[in-house]
């Protein structure tokens, strides 16, 4: 095993296109990175890079104690697990698990103790003898695992291995990657699209836009804590409810107003948040995840300084929780980072600064008096209110 430094790398293509930017990132041994981040963003790009199977433009790749810039892909020491499986049709489990071992020229008693160990391991025994096609996705995809598992490599890479599966298989499979990591130590870079999956199974995730880094942190503190707002967009599911707002005092209290709702903001708030201080009087975006709204009705002593009300669109029932759509008499929020969060979900981003009105989720509790197409007074909680910067995206905290 080995810790992997990314170190100032750049792809650009040969047409100009910039698919990765002075990206630098260190993965500590035993540790699970996972790269997270938009269609497009270059996280596949900046996997490759270290794998071999894209050249860097500039800055430097280290696996261990080398510099794998020059090394071809079969000389770094590395095992990639892939979304596609790249199973051999024609072969046995057995004989795709040991097929890079007998390319290694490895004995056939090491070679069967390394493939019966990685079997036992994923539970893939009984199935040695089976072709590719006789297995269903998850099996095949432990297939791909145990092939990587065999070489006892200093670094597994895998590019979005579940993004086949169906949506069961992938909550079981991403447990049981993240568990047979933690058991291995391998060092290992995880490539995915998928938000939950990363937050779930990371020890650290680094958000990608653009070809940028935008933020790495360990999965609690992105979303507590996020850098900016299109991290804050992108982390949390449903996604974080953003609008345009504003600052102003009303005697000894800060106030923040978007649309007709205005929120008391807590000494607790300000003091998290030093800085909000000099927005005073100035335009924010505020940001309210849709846990942090409850149906006001379900609240003992609320007040008046955390209420808000809107229009209920849509109540998605889910058992647990229910999911309200609401419609907010506030603009929503146009920035490069929000077109790009829009973009991502198969939106448009064609809406104007200062107009309109925005959509809002709140997750409810199921014994919500919420009605479709009827307004529903809710409590927000203030001390969990997140703000930005409205030109520069930065989230406030510190002065």
């Amino acid at each position: 095993m080995a810790d992997i430094a990314i170190e100032d790398a750049t792809k650009v293509y040969p047409d100009g296109t910039e698919a990765v930017s002075n990206l630098s990132l260190e993965i500590r041994d035993g540790e699970f990175v996972v790269l997270v981040g938009p269609s497009g963003c270059g996280k596949t790009t900046g996997l490759h890079m270290v794998a071999g199977l894209e050249e860097i433009t500039t800055g430097t790749v280290r696996i261990g104690e080398r510099i794998v810039n020059d090394l071809p892909p079969k000389d770094r020491d590395v095992a990639m697990v892939f979304q596609n499986y790249a199973l051999y049709p024609h072969m046995s489990v057995y004989e795709n698990m040991a097929f890079a071992l007998k390319l290694r020229k490895m004995s056939k008693d090491e070679i069967s103790r390394r493939v019966h160990d990685a079997a036992d391991i994923l539970g893939l025994t009984e199935y040695l003898q089976r072709k590719p096609k006789a297995l269903s996705g998850g099996q095949r995809q432990r297939v791909a695992m145990g092939r990587a598992i065999v070489r006892e490599p200093q670094a597994f890479l895998m590019d979005e291995p579940l993004s086949n599966l169906d949506a069961k298989l992938r909550v079981q499979m991403r447990a049981e990657i993240a568990k047979l990591q933690q058991n291995l130590g391998v060092t290992t870079i995880y490539v995915t699209h998928d938000q939950t999956e990363a937050m779930t199974m990371g020890d650290r995730v680094a958000v990608l836009k653009q070809g940028h880094l935008q933020q790495v942190d360990a999965p609690q503190a992105l979303y507590d804590r996020p850098a900016n707002l299109f991290v804050a967009g992108f982390i949390g599911s449903p996604a974080m409810n953003l609008a345009e707002a504003s600052l102003h005092r009303e005697g000894d209290r800060l106030l923040v107003t978007f649309g007709s709702t205005t929120l008391g903001l807590h000494d607790a708030v300000l003091d998290r948040r030093p800085a909000l201080r000099g927005y005073e009087g100035r335009r924010v975006v505020v940001g309210i995840r849709p846990e942090d709204i409850e149906d006001a009705a379900l609240v003992a002593d609320a007040g008046t300084a955390r209420r808000m009300t809107s229009r209920v669109d849509l109540l998605e029932a889910l058992g647990a929780e229910v999911l309200a759509h609401l419609t907010v008499d506030a603009p929503p929020v146009v920035t490069d980072d929000t077109k790009e969060l829009v973009r991502d979900l198969g939106g448009t981003a064609e809406l104007e600064a200062g107009e309109g009105t925005s959509t809002f989720v709140a997750r409810l509790d199921p014994r919500t008096s919420a009605r479709r197409g009827e307004p529903l007074e809710m409590v927000v909680d203030v001390e969990r209110m997140h703000f930005f910067d409205p030109d520069d995206g930065r989230s406030i905290f510190d002065a």
